[in-house]
């Protein structure tokens, strides 16, 4: 499989990053996890167990479940001023997306159950136009689609375990646009598939008490093949043979749910290691000095609070709310990756409308707060970053 790579595009390409999320991480893969801003782990109780908590689904009704989601994705135009050359001011495009996801799970067979995820886990899409941000980011578009089987098996009434397989297909296109200020410009599309794994546990103390531990491990994505420079004065320089590796952080969450009456509260707290991303590394083969580039991210924490209220049989009202920490310092902060600390806010409502079929619809907002960023590139502000999603989806027994 034949990979493209620029040779200093790359070196933001992962930094590029998903409004949806800090880093370029997208937590929320269903209606349920849109509607309580990723809350959703030890009380999943429909087929996306098999992605946010495949320990759990030994917990769920003893039928084949398929669930099917789409979620329409907003991202505002993000609006930088800087402090000393207003000409260097610009706002990023506004972009619109469609992120379908799919899961399968399957009944008991003697104490195990089978599992099946189709997501978007990681990507992005930021565009700048006006001259000094597009010098460095043109275009920076990344696609990561994860297939993740899955299987749980119930140790007794009270402990259960899961795991799985996650392979990523990751799709990338980053072009910049230096001209105007007579530097290189760049260009790359290409594409990789690579493995990791899945682990989970989920505790059922009570009827109304569950705990659930789950762990998605690193995955590095290594890119490996042709670079090209296009100089300012024109032509283009291919070097063969580049190789990079740019990490899909691990990611540990802990979440505890509990029932009361109408009510079920989820509390998930989650890691992000993102200090596996401490350099970007070019290797051009013998004969060339690789190029360093240095990222030092830090490990982030997420807050999410998600709330359920059954407010009938046939129908289930949802909402949250979470704080999302940035995971890059200052000093590495660019225009492919204007990232700032974050707040969500979501709702959501869940319709019985027979034994077999349920449908829901959820919406989320995500607010970036403004952030004020000094370094060797970048003497301004970012403000009006947010993102808005809408989810539809269908879950159904037999």
């Amino acid at each position: 499989m034949k990979k493209t790579i620029s040779v200093v595009a790359l070196a933001s390409l992962f930094a590029a990053g998903s409004a949806m999320a800090t880093g370029y991480r997208i937590p929320e893969q269903s209606v349920d996890s849109t509607a309580k801003v990723g809350a959703s782990i030890a009380s999943a109780d429909s087929a996306d167990a098999a992605y946010y908590n495949p320990a759990g689904m030994s917990d769920l009704a003893d039928t084949w479940q398929v669930e099917g989601t789409a979620t329409y994705l907003h991202l505002t135009s993000i609006d930088y001023a800087d402090n000393a050359i207003p000409q260097f001011d610009g706002s990023s495009e506004k972009e619109n997306f469609l992120l379908p996801t799919f899961f399968v799970v399957s009944p008991d067979y003697n104490n195990f159950r089978f599992g099946f995820s189709l997501t978007e886990t990681y990507g992005l899409q930021k565009r700048w136009n006006d001259p000094y941000p597009r010098a460095s980011a043109q275009k920076f578009s990344l696609t990561v689609f994860e297939f993740n089987p899955t299987a749980s098996y119930k140790i007794n009434e009270m402990f259960s375990i899961g795991a799985g397989v996650r392979i990523l297909y990751n799709e990338a296109t980053v072009s910049t646009n230096a001209a105007a200020f007579g530097q290189n410009s760049l260009y790359l599309d290409g594409d990789t598939v690579e493995w990791g794994y899945n682990l989970a546990v989920d505790a059922k103390f009570t009827d109304n008490l569950k705990m659930a531990l789950t762990y998605r491990s690193n995955v590095d994505l290594d890119f490996e093949g042709d670079a090209t420079l296009y100089p300012a004065g024109g032509g283009a320089l291919s070097i063969s043979g580049a190789k990079t590796t740019i990490p899909a952080p691990a990611v540990l969450a802990l979440s505890t749910a509990y029932t009361v009456d109408q009510w079920t509260f989820d509390l998930t707290i989650d890691q992000t290691f993102w200090s596996e991303y401490e350099n970007l590394v070019f290797d051009f083969g013998p004969g060339l000095p690789p190029i360093a580039s240095p990222k030092n991210w830090d490990d982030t924490l997420c807050v999410r609070l998600g709330v359920e209220y059954r407010l009938n049989p046939t129908l289930t009202l949802m909402g949250g709310i979470a704080y999302d920490d940035n995971p890059v310092p200052d000093a590495n902060v660019g225009f492919e990756l204007p990232d700032s600390d974050a707040w969500l806010f979501s709702f959501g409502a869940k319709y019985q409308m027979s034994e077999q079929l349920e449908l829901g619809a959820a919406i989320l907002y995500d607010y970036k707060e403004e952030r004020d960023v000094t370094n060797a590139r970048i003497n301004g502000e970012f403000s009006n970053a947010s993102a808005f999603l809408l989810s539809f989806g269908v879950n159904y027994k037999f």
